[in-house]
């Protein structure tokens, strides 16, 4: 019998306003639409957020709809869609100027969502909308509540000034997987005092919160996995870059579905890279994913 993935992802939904254009975003809104891409029927992706009643609000649900993510958990609110102006700098990295009493800003528990964490075996969570209290706290008790057995992706994602360092550890503290670029590794070592060279760092922060897989992003440099014991780099892979939004989100989202199907790290890593340099390619950061990726 084929396996069967049930996959969540728990924060922010907005568009981010570029200058040629509105483009969807929010970190675990791209990480769902990619891994839905990348699971097809042998998943269902799900993602638990909030939007506006307004126009903003009915595209993202049509744009998340078009590429298979169930959108039957994300609250409608009173509060207008998340957005996020961006502007890219010479080399494609974005800069956020990101908008204040969005709706996912409000995100509110709902006790089915008790029923929802015992049936699901992954769930990807970030910092970003954990800056409100309502959103922390609905974030925090769904993972929380979710079994021990199901993966608990810390996707860090750091937009400043919207983290503080409780909610950071209090998050390390729920995850089982933890995924970072060099500049979030630079700030969480600062954050915890945390000294030595990239790999050192990443296992100790595997020691002191029981992570079990760690995963180093590094942009031209490749990416960094670590496994229990087990660690294997791996390089970049060339492309054009368009723009580097929802690069790591698409990472991500491959990373999951590698765990869940207890893929060899290389394998994982290999992959998970491969898929990533697409969206670096590609305006936007869920963009339709071509054939030739494939999948696991």
């Amino acid at each position: 019998m084929t396996p069967f993935y049930r996959i969540i992802g728990l924060g922010e939904v907005l568009w981010d306003l570029f200058p040629d254009g509105d483009h969807f975003g929010g970190a675990p809104a791209n990480m769902a639409c990619t891994a839905a891409g990348l699971l097809g029927s042998s998943g269902s992706v799900k993602l638990v957020s909030a939007l506006g009643a307004d126009q903003r609000g009915r595209e993202a649900i049509n744009f998340l709809e078009q590429r298979h993510v169930d959108v039957s958990e994300i609250q409608i609110t009173e509060a207008p869609t998340g957005s996020v102006i961006v502007q890219l700098d010479d080399s494609g990295q974005p800069l956020f100027n990101i908008s204040v009493n969005s709706a996912w800003d409000s995100i509110a528990w709902s006790e089915h969502w008790r029923d929802l964490t015992a049936n699901v075996d992954a769930i990807c969570f970030g910092s970003l909308a954990q800056r409100g209290i309502t959103s922390r706290q609905t974030i925090q008790k769904f993972v929380g509540t979710s079994p021990a057995n199901v993966l608990k992706v810390f996707d860090i994602n750091l937009r400043a000034p919207f983290y503080a360092a409780d909610t950071l550890i209090q998050s390390l503290k729920l995850a089982n997987v933890l995924k970072l670029n060099r500049e979030e590794l630079s700030v969480i070592s600062e954050i915890l005092s945390m000294s030595g060279d990239s790999i050192d760092v990443l296992k100790r922060l595997q020691d002191d919160y029981q992570i079990n897989t760690i995963a180093l992003t590094q942009g031209s440099a490749g990416a960094v996995l670590i496994h229990y014991s087990e660690t294997v780099n791996v390089p970049s892979v060339p492309t054009t870059v368009a723009d580097t939004v929802g690069a790591g989100d698409a990472f991500t989202a491959a990373l999951i579905i590698g765990l869940l199907k207890n893929q060899s790290l290389t394998e994982i890593a290999n992959f998970a890279t491969n898929v990533s340099s697409y969206v670096c390619s590609q305006r936007g950061a869920s963009p339709m994913l071509p054939d030739w990726i494939g999948g696991y």
